[in-house]
């Protein structure tokens, strides 16, 4: 399986989701490493962009395309436990403990999660404790240059 990062070029290689652990995110409480992918390279610049305000085009960015081993495979939540407000901005409870669990329990490297951006869109949350995580290749990183059409006022 091949997913995309899109990530500050500092951290292009980085998959120990410190990042993710420090601030937290939809999937993921503060103190839970993860690492945040997505199925496309148009789904990640829509993840970066509604975090953005307009008028500031993103610099400094890295894209890094990586393959996931396909005996790994994915796990996907119950969708029925997501309460409607699961999209809001801020992050539910509901979404963090989902992903918290799947840290946890540490039974699979990847969950595929439904984007909040792109309906019927997927991102996968990787597990950078399961042991799997060494097997994940970088196939290549590249620097990524925004359309600024995209933060225009």
């Amino acid at each position: 399986m091949i997913v995309f990062r899109l990530s500050k070029a500092a951290y292009a290689l980085d998959l120990s989701g410190k990042g993710a652990e420090k601030t937290g995110g939809r999937w993921n409480s503060k103190g839970v490493p993860m690492v945040y992918a997505g199925s496309s390279r148009a789904l990640c610049t829509a993840e970066i962009a509604v975090h953005l305000p307009l008028g500031l085009v993103p610099a400094g960015y890295s894209l890094t395309q990586l393959e996931i081993p396909d005996r790994f495979g994915f796990e996907e939540p119950d969708l029925k436990l997501l309460t409607s407000g699961w999209k809001s901005f801020p992050y539910t409870r509901v979404t963090q403990q989902v992903g918290d669990s799947f840290i946890k329990n540490n039974k699979s490297l990847v969950m595929r999660v439904p984007s909040a951006v792109v309906q019927g869109d997927y991102n996968f949350i990787i597990n950078p404790l399961h042991e799997g995580i060494a097997e994940i290749i970088v196939v290549k990183t590249e620097l990524f240059l925004f359309d600024e059409r995209l933060f225009r006022r």
